[in-house]
């Protein structure tokens, strides 16, 4: 029986250490081929590390909480097999298994550590310093190790407080589950509007504000400790360094504009309405991306990124969008979304967002951005002046939306008003095409029928 030993993997864009958040295994334990050994959280996400091997736990090499380099090794596995093979087919799981998996699948390649290499990296990774020992495509496969039989896993927890005999019969995605669970809402109670039958987040919402069961906002009590040490790691100091290379390397500027928006609210109630957007979240910040995406065609220049040599004019837009999250700011994006639908740009938003939330942005998604969306309104803010998100020359911050006294054809009206605030790169933008640009996304604010052009 041989000793494997697996090495901490760079999991996204060169970074160089992760934090072990969670072990999944313990010594002794058998696991198989694409099992979750171990959380760890990147300076970009948290990431699930599958195995590549199937074997017996040998040793944890790292504590959980302890930051680790890549390229070090955190466990052993012990095995009759030869060497860690390519990745298979995953085992068939159970669909909410699988659905909670996916997202962050998209970040795991299928390519395998050659035989021939020392340290072995977890499956779909490689190890700092061994570029060249990946497979490429074509080339042979490494044999699969002999047969291990596994131990049976104890059954997980629910996500949701449906009834076992009940779920079956209920369809909503894992982050959906997540939200009636935080909610207190029995998804079998949820009556649902989705296209296939399917529970939607609205749904889960209105069940939740129909039983009143949304928990109410307590006052804690002042700690014990006159003080608390938070380490800075993991997300958290990535934001605070992106932040001060921005703040500090581009000069920013800012401008604001008030803007008419009653009837982007119509046009956002229509939507819902809609049996196209049936079971699709719709929101203003849908109508603010697409007048985003609209305003950079015709000012090209907000959609940049200074060079010490050159300007480089992105002629695609990857619109992202600041989420915050239990563990720090983050900013996905939508990869070329200047070729989508307004519907497959709202099941991007949805998307996007919802995986952001559960913590699963991969690096992939939080990289090469061109222009970004901020949303304070959620938090009822009207403006502020947001930091461009580094690399970008601008950024656009959508304010709350509220009713309030407006004067239309001589009249005072109420209306549903906003604040746009935008900051810019002023090495890139000038104040007239910052001005062009804004006054742009207003616009189209203020008269969506504009997208039709």
């Amino acid at each position: 029986m041989a000793n494997f030993e697996f090495n901490m993997p760079d999991a996204g864009e060169g970074l160089t250490e992760a934090e072990i958040v969670a072990w999944r295994v313990q010594p002794g334990e058998t696991v198989e081929i694409n099992q979750i050994l171990v959380e760890i959280e990147t300076a970009k996400s948290l990431v699930e590390l599958p195995s590549p091997f199937a074997g017996t736990v040998s040793q944890l090499l790292a504590e959980e909480g302890q930051t680790v380099d890549v390229g070090t090794p955190i466990i052993v596995v012990s095995s009759d097999g030869a060497a860690p093979v390519q990745t298979p087919t995953p085992p068939v799981a159970d669909a909410e298994t699988v659905a909670a998996v996916v997202d962050t699948a998209s970040s795991i390649s299928t390519e395998a550590v050659a035989e021939d290499k020392p340290g072995a990296v977890l499956v779909g990774y490689g190890t700092k310093g061994h570029g060249g020992s990946r497979r490429r495509g074509g080339a042979a496969r490494v044999p699969a190790p002999a047969a291990v039989t596994p131990t049976p896993a104890p059954a997980a927890p629910r996500p949701s407080s449906v009834p076992a005999a009940a779920a079956s019969t209920i369809i909503a995605k894992p982050p959906i589950r997540k939200l009636a669970k935080d909610l207190g809402v029995d998804l079998s109670l949820v009556e649902a509007t989705g296209l296939v039958g399917e529970i939607t987040r609205d749904d889960v919402v209105r069940q939740a504000t129909q039983a009143s069961v949304f928990r109410n906002i307590e006052t804690p009590e002042w700690s014990d400790e006159r003080e608390e040490k938070i380490p800075v790691k993991g997300v958290r100091k990535a934001i605070a360094k992106a932040m001060v290379n921005s703040a500090f390397t581009a000069p920013h500027v800012s401008l604001f504009v008030d803007v008419d928006a009653t009837r982007t609210m119509e046009f956002v109630k229509r939507l819902k309405n809609s049996t196209d957007f049936t079971g699709v979240r719709v929101s203003p910040l849908l109508i603010m991306a697409k007048a985003m995406i609209w305003a950079v065609r015709r000012n090209p220049m907000v959609n940049s990124s200074w060079g010490d040599q050159e300007i480089s004019v992105h002629h695609y837009v990857n619109l992202g969008i600041a989420a915050a999250t239990p563990r720090g700011l983050v900013v996905p994006n939508v990869k070329e979304a200047q070729a989508m639908s307004l519907l497959e740009l709202a099941q991007a938003l949805e998307q996007l967002t919802l995986t952001a939330r559960d913590g699963k942005t991969s690096p992939a998604e939080m990289s090469n951005g061109t222009i970004t969306i901020t949303n304070i309104g959620v938090f009822g803010m009207d403006t502020g002046t947001p930091i461009l998100n580094s690399g970008e020359a601008a950024i656009v911050a959508l304010g709350t939306i509220k009713q309030k006294p407006w004067i239309v054809d001589g009249e005072v009206r109420p209306r549903f008003v906003t604040t746009i605030g935008a900051s810019f790169d002023h090495r890139i933008v000038d104040g007239d095409v910052a001005s062009r640009f804004l006054a742009d996304v207003a616009s189209i604010i203020e008269e969506p029928a504009l997208l039709l052009e």
